[in-house]
């Protein structure tokens, strides 16, 4: 009985055959379109972002200036 379900179970599984169409599973032209197009947009988003970084930074430091001359300006104006 064990013999012959042994021998049913090996032959109904047929071993698969590797026959997939490379135009089902490649991106083509379109695919390709758009991972450049995300690449660029990626690229233009972190040089605004430093940009915008930079700035902030920039304007912090001339702020701290100010602050530090205004608070010089009146520490000699009290004594």
């Amino acid at each position: 009985m064990q013999h012959a379900l042994v021998t049913l179970v090996a032959a109904a599984t047929p071993s698969p055959v590797p026959t997939v169409d490379p135009d089902l599973v490649t991106p083509g032209p379109v695919g390709f379109a758009v991972i450049a197009f995300i690449a660029l947009a990626v690229v233009f988003l972190v040089w605004d972002m430093m940009r915008r970084i930079r700035r902030a930074r920039i304007r912090g430091e001339i702020n701290e200036q100010l602050d530090a001359e205004e608070q010089m300006r009146d520490d000699d104006g009290r004594a």
